[in-house]
């Protein structure tokens, strides 16, 4: 063996132990410190500050049990792993404090008692096995346990909002005290059971609410942190004024979705006086009894004889990303938000002088408002509105001026919406986004921005950005000649060279 292969072979026996040792070093990094790279724009995949706080700050243990049957259908085969990752992420944060552990729930009676009391159902799947459809039984469900309290998420389908549900179960079992909100059920306003009850049960995931019967009670309970008045038809009298004014001037948190203009069947249109102005203007804003036109707007459905047809509706404004308050988390992070037949909002400066405004949705500059002769026919040509940018919905946060003389003891804080369909039931089968805006405005005000950036995540619409119609054209040109112009180049270019080299050979 000559001196060059023994050189040789050494530094080859080197470089592969060099490797290995370098493999294991960085695998050893690697399963002692806990880092992921994310690259997606909202940060889908990684828990959010919100989530690394709520799993950090748990002063005892917190048990997650996750029941998920063996047996599932094809269809869950990845969403055990992706749950599990997702609460791997929790563990390593909580310092030890979150104990996870997947149950296989099936044929143990106590187990499947215990998810019974608990709100987790058992579920029943179309599976197809040995070229038949049969139906399986099984669980999908997770229950979080604090001490004594215990929040149950009945099914998990997917991972979408999961993050989501966790951490406000964590919070609402780890904190000492949980907002109460009350939906305000007189004159008129939004049913919390048959036209607004998906808002309603989606709050009462993590807050204490209930329906406010002034009519009946003749008081807002002391105990209350929000009041909400979804779409109300009936006049309010002083008494019931006072008694909002009263609750605002305290400290309160005031939501009011109101139409300033009521559409009923057969799109007949008619002013609504309330007569809430009477206290909005003390505050500093004005409900309108208009309707807004938007060239951004949501598609709405129509019946003509046996004929249903579905057209872009400018009665039906569509707030995108410039029209919200990008200083506003509640908001800043949203894509779109529809409102039909939503009302305009003015903003009187003179009362708020040292009041905090948020403009939290604005149409486009190109909107119109009209106030009378309403031609909500979607083939009418409307002509004889105002036109400009205008405001939908608006936060206020200050010591407000009473409209009865009251003294204000503590800010409160008070939001304004010209209109109230969008967060009914109804509305939100085609629009779910809505109820994304409904309840970051309510954490806005209840938790402040904690949980907010963790729903904004799921938000599903990427509406496309507008352009001129200048824009447009040359896309559109640009489209149907631009390959043309560029392959013609390309022969011309290339036709060029090849007669340069030729003539550089003849010389």
């Amino acid at each position: 063996m000559n001196l060059n292969n023994f050189f040789k072979r050494t530094n080859l026996s080197l470089t592969v132990v060099i490797v290995i040792g370098i493999l294991i070093v960085l695998n050893f990094f690697s399963y002692n410190i806990f880092y992921r790279f994310d690259l997606t724009q909202n940060k889908d995949y990684s828990l959010s500050k919100a989530s690394k706080a709520a799993a950090a700050g748990a002063k005892d243990i917190i048990n997650i049990k996750v029941y998920f049957s063996a047996d599932l259908p094809s269809q869950f085969l990845n969403l055990r792993q992706e749950v599990g990752d997702i609460l791997d992420e929790y563990v390593n944060y909580s310092g030890g404090k979150i104990k996870v552990e997947f149950i296989n729930p099936l044929d143990d009676q106590a187990t499947e008692q215990e998810l019974y009391l608990a709100g987790i159902p058992k579920l029943q799947f179309n599976a197809l096995e040995k070229d038949k459809y049969q139906v399986i039984n099984g669980y999908l469900g997770m229950l979080i346990k604090y001490g004594e309290k215990s929040q149950a998420i009945p099914v998990v389908e997917d991972t979408k909002d999961l993050e989501y549900q966790i951490t406000s179960a964590v919070k609402k079992l780890t904190s000492a005290k949980v907002a109460n909100i009350g939906f305000w059920q007189s004159n008129g306003a939004a049913d919390v059971e048959k036209e607004v009850s998906a808002a309603y049960k989606k709050l009462g995931e993590i807050y204490n609410v209930s329906a406010i019967n002034y009519a009946a009670d003749k008081k807002i309970s002391g105990d209350l942190d929000t009041l909400i008045i979804i779409g109300p038809k009936e006049k309010f009298n002083d008494d019931e004024l006072k008694a909002i004014d009263a609750f605002l001037l305290r400290g309160g948190s005031l939501v009011i979705m109101a139409d300033g203009v009521k559409v009923g069947q057969g799109l007949v249109a008619n002013k609504n006086d309330i007569g809430l102005n009477k206290i909005l203007e003390s505050y500093g804003l004005k409900l309108n009894e208009n309707l807004a036109l938007d060239i951004n707007n949501g598609m709405a459905s129509f019946s003509q004889g046996f004929v249903t047809f579905t057209v872009n509706y400018p009665y039906w404004p569509k707030v995108i990303k410039p029209g919200f308050d990008q200083n506003n988390p509640a908001v800043s992070r949203l894509e779109g938000l529809v409102l039909p037949w939503a009302s305009t909002i003015d903003v009187v400066p003179d009362k708020i002088k040292d009041i905090a405004v948020s403009y939290l949705a604005q149409t486009s500059n190109q909107a119109m408002a009209v106030a009378d002769n309403f031609k909500l026919d979607p083939q009418a040509q409307i002509n004889d509105g105002v036109r400009g940018k205008f405001n939908l919905a608006v936060a206020l946060t200050g010591d407000f001026k009473s409209p009865f003389n009251n003294a204000s003891s503590k800010a409160g804080r008070l939001i304004l919406m010209g209109d109230s369909d969008f967060i009914r039931d109804n509305f939100l089968q085609n629009y779910p986004d809505n109820l994304v805006f409904f309840q970051n405005v309510i954490d806005g005000l209840s938790l402040g921005g904690d949980l907010i950036s963790i729903r904004s995540k799921g938000v599903a619409e990427r509406p496309l950005k507008e352009i001129s119609e200048a824009v447009k054209t040359a896309v559109r040109y640009a489209n149907i000649f631009g390959l043309t112009i560029i392959v013609v180049l390309f022969g011309m270019v290339r036709y060029f060279l090849r007669r340069k080299a030729r003539f550089e050979d003849q010389i």
